[in-house]
């Protein structure tokens, strides 16, 4: 029975402070700034200290932090990623979209960022970007807040 109800308050917990958000791209290859989402989302958890995970659940587009203030830093980037790992390449899988399952997979799927006092603690410039490469496409961020000791 013990174990049933830690089971349930983890749950009930859980619930409070996930979220998933959905995020609409409108290009094959976009970065798309999220960070207000997923500061909103820390901010509801009412967690005043401890971690902020953000996940998204796909193989074809990733996360990052970097510079969201000017839009040339994106645009380097997307061309740099578009250089090392072009669309057409000698790829052996047959969907396609080989060249958004290696880019996604060099930008990773995760970020965890601190949450002091509530809120994330970016630096000045940076912003929380989903990274699509195979797009347009509707994808989900999954948002975790976790209590610090």
């Amino acid at each position: 029975m013990k174990c049933q109800r830690a089971i349930a308050q983890s749950i009930a917990s859980l619930d409070k402070t996930m979220n998933r958000v959905s995020v609409r791209t409108h290009q094959r290859k976009e970065f798309v700034d999220i960070t207000r989402s997923v500061a909103d989302c820390a901010e509801r958890s009412g967690i005043k200290h401890g971690l902020c995970v953000i996940f998204v659940p796909h193989t074809t587009c990733g996360l990052t932090i970097n510079e969201n203030a000017d839009p040339a830093v994106v645009s380097d980037i997307l061309h740099t990623l578009e250089k090392i790992v072009p669309e057409h390449g000698n790829y052996r899988h047959t969907e396609g979209n080989s060249d958004a399952h290696i880019q996604s997979s060099m930008t990773g799927h995760s970020l965890v960022i601190i949450l002091e006092n509530g809120h994330l603690q970016l630096g000045t410039w940076q912003g929380i970007f989903l990274c699509e490469f195979d797009g347009p496409r509707t994808r989900e961020v999954w948002i975790h807040c976790i209590k610090g000791g």
